[in-house]
């Protein structure tokens, strides 16, 4: 029985997160302008130490874009992402990974 609960608690939580992560595709599209020097406007990165976001999870784009944004993301790639982040609301962010999730990789 406490399986269940668990599997159902989980669930209803993936599918919250889906539903968190509806941005327009259509409109993310005019905002990569910034992204789109080390991402491509295709997804690809444009050099081998950026990575392709082509197909990704709109989902784990979302979080990582917001960590970014907010600074709880440190290491690796955060000093060129932080300040590319700043200036993005939480539509733009959903918008730019409905975009991005949508592409062919």
């Amino acid at each position: 029985m406490k399986s269940l609960l668990v599997a159902t608690l989980l669930g209803g939580a993936f599918l919250a997160l889906d539903a968190q992560a509806a941005g327009d595709p259509e409109a993310g599209e005019g905002k990569i302008a910034a992204c789109a020097a080390c991402h491509g406007t295709d997804g690809m990165g444009t050099a081998p130490i950026y990575p392709n976001l082509a197909g990704q999870s709109a989902t784990y784009l979302e979080s990582a874009m917001k960590a970014y944004r907010d600074g709880q993301r440190s290491g690796g790639m955060a000093a060129l992402m932080n300040p590319q982040a700043q200036g993005l609301s939480d539509e733009d962010i959903a918008d730019i990974s409905a975009y991005y999730a949508n592409l062919e990789p």
